[in-house]
């Protein structure tokens, strides 16, 4: 159910672009934002994306995109998305299990608005904690979380 895609191909960068504008649009209304960056992302700018994206699919449907760089062994997460039609079915939990268990990282950062209230409880069901809170130029005011993963012994 879950594969790394390729978003240099148009088609598969096309297909993250519209479960991203979906999610994102939900996301500027749960936190009351008029203005969200993520929803400015082109498909042009996913096709050229240094960063590694994974799918979750369903019944052969791009349901939700997990979007993530590994520097070292600290794993960034630069988007966790859902598509709305597939809200509530435990798929964020899958992803994000899927990036902590996979793929040998001993540290795990996120951001997220900090009005993004389901976002911060599911990290940290997944044993993160908040580090830091600023206001970014774009006023909507962000928080970190960090998880670090114990090696299996």
């Amino acid at each position: 159910m879950i594969q790394k895609l390729n978003n240099r191909d148009a088609l598969v960068a096309r297909e993250i672009f519209n479960v991203f504008q979906r999610s994102y649009k939900i996301e500027a209304e749960l936190i009351g934002a008029s203005y969200f960056p993520p929803l400015s992302r082109t498909i042009e700018d996913i096709c050229g994306a240094t960063s590694h994206f994974y799918g979750y699919f369903e019944n052969q449907n791009l349901a939700a995109v997990i979007e993530i760089v590994i520097v070292e062994k600290t794993l960034e997460i630069d988007s966790l998305t859902v598509d709305p039609s597939y809200f509530r079915k435990g798929i964020a939990g899958k992803l994000l299990h899927f990036v902590l268990a996979e793929l040998g990282a001993e540290k795990v950062i996120v951001e997220t608005a900090s009005a993004n209230i389901p976002a911060i409880a599911l990290y940290q069901k997944y044993g993160f904690i908040e580090f830091k809170r600023w206001l970014p130029t774009h006023g909507i005011e962000k928080l970190a979380l960090v998880s670090v993963i114990k090696p299996a012994q």
